[in-house]
C-alpha cells in the first residue's frame, strides 16, 4: 500500500466511525427520549397528589398481586421445566428429542391465547361441559392468570436448564458420591447450585414478561399494575396517575435486571482442577421410571398443547368458517401491515448498533448498547405510555398513526434483532474487510459489499424474530393503535373479553400457526447450538 492510500484509509476510518456512532446513538436516544416524557408527565401532578396517590392501598394491593403473581409463574414454570429438562438430558428417557420438541412448542401459543383456552374449557357451554358432560368453573384471578402464563412461559426456562444439564461436569457429582453423599444431596448440593445462572437466565426473561403481560390478566380479570394502567389511562382517564404506575412498573422491571445480575456477580462455576472434566451421565430409569417419566411428560404437553388445540377446534368447527374468513383475511393484513415495516426498521437500527459494538468498542458502545435493550426490559404497557405523551406533548403528529407503532414495536423489540446481528458480525472476519479497503474500496462500500453479505444470515434471522413476535403482539397495539386498527393479536382479545368464544377462535388459530414460526427458529437455533 503506498503512503497516499495509507493517508488516504486513515481519513476514511474516522468518518465511518463517526457515522456508526452517531447513528447508534440516535437509537439509544429515541429508545429512552420517550420516558423522559412520561417522568415530566407524572411530575405535573404536586407533591402532595403524589404521595396520595403512590401510597394509596390500591397501590400497595397493585404492588401485591404483580407479586404474588410473578413468584406463582415462576414456582409453576420450574415445577415444569426443571423435571422435563431432567428427563431430556440426565436420563435414558425414550424419544428424547420429541419430547424436546414438544417443550419449546407451547412458545406458539402466547400467554392471552392460552386464558383464552382455559375460558373455553370450562363454563355451561365449553369445551368439557359439550364433549364429557363435566362443567367446571371458569378460570379466573389469580389461578386462572398463573397457570395461562406459566402454560406459555415454561420453555424458556426449559431451554436454559436443558444447555446447563447437557454441558455439566459429571465429575463433580462423581466426587461428591465418593465421599458418601446421597443422590438427593448430590442434587441439593451440587447440581442445583450449579445451575443457578439457568434459572437465573431463565427467571429474568419470565419475570419480565410476567410483570408486563397484559391480554392473560385483563381476560382473567386480575388487577395488576399493567392492567390498571391502562384502564386509568383509557376508562378513567386519569393520565397523572396512570403515569406514576408506568414508572412504579418500570423501577420494578429494572429492580429484578438489577437484583438478577448483583446475584450472578463475582460466582463462578467452572472447574479450577487439573484433567478432564467427564460428560453428563444418563441415569437409567428403568421400567416404571419411562412410565413415570412418559407420564409426566404427557401431562405437560396436555395441558401446554393438547388444551388449546382440543380447545380452538372445538369452538372452531361449531361456527362457519368461511363467513369469518373475510375479517380474518382483513385483520391478517393489518396485522402484516405493522410487522413487516418493524422488523426491517428493527434490523436497520440494530445494525449500526451492532457495528459500533463489535468494530469499534469503547464505554460509549457499551452505553448505546445497553441502550438498545431499554424497550424490551421495560414493560410493554408503560413503554407503550412513555410514547403516547412523547406524542402528545412533543409530535403530536404521530399521535395514533401507523409510523408510531412500527417505531415503537421496532424499538420494544431491537435486542432480537440485536442478538443475532451482534453474533455475526463477532463470526465475520476482519480480515475480509481489511482487504477490502486495502485494495481501495471505501469503508461504506466495504460494508455494503463485504460485511453486509457476512452478516445476512444473522439481520434475516433478527427480522425473523421481529416478525413474528410483532404478529401477536397485544398491550402495545391496544394503546398506541390507530382508529379502525384491528389486527389478528386485538380482534381475538376483544371477541374473548366480549365472550365471544366462537367468532375468537379462527383468529386464535392464526395468532398460533404464525407463533410457529418463531418455535421453528428457535428449534433450528438449537438444533445449531447443539452441534
Amino acid at each position: 500500500m503506498t503512503q497516499a492510500a495509507a493517508l488516504t484509509r486513515r481519513r476514511r476510518l474516522p468518518a465511518s466511525r463517526l457515522l456508526f456512532t452517531a447513528l447508534a446513538l440516535g437509537v439509544g436516544a429515541l429508545s429512552v427520549l420517550p420516558l423522559f416524557y412520561l417522568v415530566m408527565r407524572a411530575l405535573e401532578a404536586e407533591p402532595a397528589q403524589v404521595v396520595d396517590l403512590i401510597l394509596r392501598p390500591r397501590t400497595g394491593w397493585l404492588l401485591i398481586n404483580t407479586a404474588a403473581l410473578t413468584l406463582g409463574v415462576l414456582a409453576l414454570t420450574t415445577l415444569i421445566a426443571l423435571p422435563l429438562a431432567w428427563l431430556v438430558s440426565r436420563t435414558d428417557l425414550r424419544g428424547r428429542r420429541a419430547v424436546n420438541v414438544l417443550a419449546v412448542l407451547p412458545l406458539a401459543v402466547p400467554g392471552y391465547v392460552m386464558a383464552y383456552a382455559l375460558i373455553g374449557l370450562s363454563g355451561d357451554y365449553g369445551f368439557l361441559s359439550e364433549i364429557f358432560g363435566v362443567t367446571l368453573p371458569r378460570p379466573h384471578g389469580w389461578l386462572g392468570a398463573t397457570l395461562a402464563l406459566s402454560l406459555y412461559t415454561f420453555p424458556y426456562l426449559y431451554l436454559n436448564l436443558r444447555a446447563a444439564l447437557s454441558g455439566f461436569d459429571a465429575s463433580l457429582e462423581e466426587s461428591a458420591r465418593a465421599l458418601g453423599s446421597t443422590p438427593r444431596e448430590v442434587f441439593t448440593r451440587v447440581t442445583l447450585p450449579h445451575l443457578l445462572p439457568a434459572l437465573l437466565a431463565g427467571w429474568l426473561v419470565i419475570g419480565l414478561y410476567v410483570i408486563g403481560d397484559f391480554g392473560a390478566v385483563a381476560l382473567m380479570r386480575f388487577d395488576v399494575f399493567s392492567l390498571v394502567i391502562y384502564t386509568q389511562y383509557s376508562a378513567a382517564f386519569d393520565r397523572v396517575y396512570a403515569s406514576w404506575l408506568a414508572l412504579i412498573l418500570i423501577a420494578i422491571a429494572l429492580s429484578v435486571v438489577w437484583w438478577e445480575s448483583r446475584l450472578r456477580e463475582g460466582a463462578h462455576y467452572a472447574r479450577t482442577g487439573s484433567g478432564a472434566g467427564a460428560g453428563p451421565q444418563r441415569f437409567t430409569l428403568g421400567g416404571r421410571g419411562q412410565i413415570l417419566g412418559w407420564a409426566f411428560v404427557s401431562l405437560v404437553v396436555l395441558a401446554s398443547i393438547g388444551l388449546p388445540v382440543a380447545v380452538l377446534s372445538f369452538w372452531m368447527t361449531r361456527g362457519e368458517l368461511a363467513s369469518t374468513l373475510p375479517d380474518l383475511i382483513a385483520s391478517f393484513l393489518q396485522s402484516l401491515s405493522i410487522a413487516v415495516p418493524s422488523a426491517v426498521l428493527a434490523a436497520l437500527m440494530a445494525i449500526p448498533v451492532a457495528v459500533l459494538a463489535v468494530r469499534y468498542p469503547s464505554p460509549l458502545s457499551t452505553l448505546v448498547n445497553r441502550l438498545a435493550f431499554v424497550g424490551y426490559a421495560v414493560p410493554p404497557l408503560a413503554f407503550a405510555l412513555a410514547f403516547v405523551f412523547f406524542a402528545l406533548q412533543g409530535a403530536r403528529f404521530l399521535y395514533q398513526t401507523h409510523l408510531l407503532l412500527v417505531v415503537v414495536y421496532a424499538l420494544a423489540f431491537l435486542a432480537l434483532a440485536l442478538g443475532p446481528i451482534r453474533s455475526a458480525l463477532y463470526q465475520a472476519r476482519p480480515s475480509l474487510e481489511e482487504a477490502s479497503r486495502a485494495l481501495g474500496q471505501g469503508p461504506f462500500a466495504t460494508f455494503r459489499r463485504v460485511t453486509l453479505p457476512m452478516i445476512r444470515p444473522g439481520v434475516v434471522a433478527g427480522m425473523v424474530l421481529v416478525f413474528v413476535i410483532a404478529m401477536k403482539e397485544l398491550p402495545i397495539a391496544f394503546l398506541l393503535a390507530p382508529v379502525g386498527f384491528r389486527p389478528l393479536a386485538i380482534t381475538m382479545f376483544s371477541r374473548t373479553s366480549e365472550g365471544l368464544l366462537m367468532e375468537a377462535a379462527p383468529y386464535a388459530g392464526a395468532i398460533i400457526a404464525f407463533s410457529a414460526v418463531f418455535v421453528g427458529v428457535v428449534l433450528r437455533h438449537d438444533r445449531k447450538a447443539g452441534g
